[in-house]
């Protein structure tokens, strides 16, 4: 039995939600954000709470039930509060810089590393060794951060890379002098 499936969600402040058919469109200040769900749950909004139930109780039917309910959470939060993801730069001449809508990341390599930022995030940056990724979606925003730490995932050696802000990286030993 799933019990992320079976909670009731109340809806906060200031955001609505409609569920017509199989789309559940979440709007509130910061935005709006819509999912389709799977035809094995049933979404309803019932006196300010969005209950989840299921159709019948085969395993993708019961797998479906608890992540639409936890996605559905997600948009709430999302549309109310916003979601966003720090990192941080580690190394001797690594640094971030905005350029437009482009963040540029020189980390190491011959050349600087150009990625785009999408429309619907903003990214801040804090001196030029910490960014802050934001945005309304908790998928897009941890989508984003993770591709900017893939540019240099930080080595366990020296610590030198990209990664979030409080993550612990497990640190070797490196080689010994005989």
């Amino acid at each position: 039995m799933s019990r992320i499936g079976n909670r009731h969600l109340a809806i906060p402040e200031g955001v609505t939600v409609e569920a017509n058919d199989r789309l559940v469109t979440v709007k509130g200040s910061k935005g709006e954000l819509s999912l389709t769900t799977s035809d094995l749950v049933t979404v309803e909004v019932k006196e300010g709470m969005v209950v989840v139930t299921r159709k019948n109780e085969t395993i993708p039917a019961r797998q479906m039930h608890g992540t639409t309910n936890a996605n559905i959470r997600n948009m709430m939060i999302g549309v109310s509060e916003g979601y966003s993801k720090a990192l941080e730069i580690i190394g001797v001449g690594y640094r971030f810089n905005l350029k437009g809508n482009k963040l540029v990341i020189n980390a190491g390599y011959s050349h600087p590393v150009e990625v785009e930022v999408p429309s619907d995030l903003q990214v801040k940056l804090e001196g030029n060794n910490q960014v802050t990724v934001s945005g309304i979606s908790k998928e897009r925003v941890g989508e984003f951060a993770a591709n900017i730490r893939k540019v240099r995932k930080p080595e366990p050696y020296k610590g030198k890379g990209i990664r979030y802000v409080g993550e612990h990286i497990r640190r070797k030993e490196g080689k010994k002098a005989k």
